[in-house]
């Protein structure tokens, strides 16, 4: 009988190709090595490669939110699973010292060793998931060929056991901060209300708000002065128009002081800039996005009702528009922040601390993705521009019609 680990080799091999039966034959190669003791074998080297291969992948620059992210993406809810398993298997053999957001991220994820033994841990998630043996076996080898097969990217923050990463990252804004709290709140008002008027009135006071902080927190810690480097997030923009979640992204990164990055084939954009902006960014495009959506939907009805049928042209361009638009209305607010900030504390003292701080992000995005290129908007769909753009601006209805765009989305063909 061969040995366990080039069964595996075997099998990892045939899913990368494209010969489904010989796949599947190298499956039941391992059902049968796992015949004679229950699949205990075979089932701790399954878990422990893929324990190890995820281990390898944090200096590579991927985050537990980052392969929890693709997983999904790619291979579905259960794999995903077995992926943060991974995750809460390696953190708990990590030594110590093991950084806060590290362990931020394994607690958003709810990673944690809920199986008593590792030897029986995919005869346990199986069962959880209410997969057969073979489904089993066959998700887990699809799990280990896609963790093996990713690519390196950019390392935005220095991950467990790296030595000598001597860069200090700035404390990020407390999630309960009673600032934070009263932006929520706005935000969670501008998604439930379906008056756009108000909603974009609210999206803008909280943008104020957070602009607001982000100038007494570049007052308080000028972190370009004293050599700290600014953070990184990445944010998901997978599909359906995923080219116009990149936009939204951008246009909410470009309002808060940030840079973003998408990476199509990997589906998500980063945003590098200072915590607090970070915050900002991470809080209105989850809300925006859910507005996008909405008003996107409210926009098909009304279509419908006047006979006309939904297209992806028209639902492109409508959140196409909005991302605009809006990225248009959240600079203004930034814009009056500075300004009263400027008239409040002097424009010697607050003006050459923002533009530092703004040179650092540009510096650190030079540095982490120096073949960054840019995609041209193309819009489909006139009605849908028209559409998007009233939804995030209502007032201009009686105004003249709105233009065609001429941003750009900032990218990457290959992973960053």
């Amino acid at each position: 009988m061969p040995d366990v680990d080039d069964l595996i080799n075997d099998a990892l091999a045939a899913v990368r190709g494209t010969d489904v039966r010989l796949a599947e034959r190298q499956l039941d190669r391992l059902m049968i090595a796992g015949a004679a003791d229950g699949g205990v074998a075979v089932d701790a080297a399954l878990v422990r490669r893929l324990v190890t291969r995820v281990a390898r992948l944090a200096p590579r620059g991927w985050q537990p939110a980052d392969l929890a992210r693709i997983a999904v993406r790619r291979l579905g809810a259960a794999s995903a699973a077995l992926v943060v398993d991974a995750l809460a298997a390696q953190r708990r053999d990590l030594p110590d010292p093991v950084p806060p957001w590290w362990d931020a991220h394994l607690r958003d994820l709810d990673a944690q060793v809920w199986w008593d033994d590792d030897e029986r841990h995919l005869a346990a998630w199986a069962g959880r998931h209410g997969l057969d043996r073979f489904t089993a076996l066959r998700t887990a080898v699809d799990v280990l060929a896609l963790v093996e097969g990713l690519p390196p990217i950019a390392v935005l923050r220095p991950p467990p056991g790296v030595t000598g990463a001597a860069r200090a990252v700035s404390t990020p804004v407390r999630s309960g901060s009673r600032m934070l709290d009263r932006v929520r709140a706005l935000l969670a008002k501008a998604e439930s209300t379906t008056f756009p008027a108000e909603a974009e009135a609210l999206t803008g006071k909280a943008q104020e708000l957070m602009a607001r902080h982000s100038i007494d927190q570049a007052l308080l810690a000028p972190g370009a002065e004293r050599g700290d480097l600014p953070d990184g997030v990445r944010l998901g923009t997978d599909p359906p128009y995923a080219g116009a979640k990149a936009l939204l992204v951008q246009e909410v990164a470009a309002a808060n002081r940030c840079e973003a990055v998408w990476s199509d084939d990997l589906g998500f954009t980063t945003v590098l800039g200072w915590p607090a902006d970070l915050e900002a960014v991470e809080l209105l495009y989850t809300s925006l996005l859910v507005q996008a959506t909405a008003a996107m939907l409210r926009g098909r009805g009304e279509r419908r009702g006047g006979g006309a049928r939904r297209t992806r042209g028209y639902d492109e361009s409508f959140l196409n528009a909005f991302a605009v638009r809006i990225g248009e209305r959240l600079r203004a607010a930034t814009e009056e922040a500075n300004r009263q900030a400027v008239e409040a504390a002097g424009a010697d003292r607050l003006l050459p601390v923002l533009a530092a701080r703004t040179e650092a992000v540009r510096e650190h995005l030079d540095t982490l993705f120096p073949g960054v290129t840019r995609a041209r908007l193309t819009v489909h769909d006139e009605e849908g521009w028209s559409s998007g753009t009233s939804a995030a601006d209502r007032a201009s209805l009686k105004g003249p019609a709105p233009s065609r765009p001429t941003r750009q989305v900032r990218g990457r063909r290959g992973p960053r």
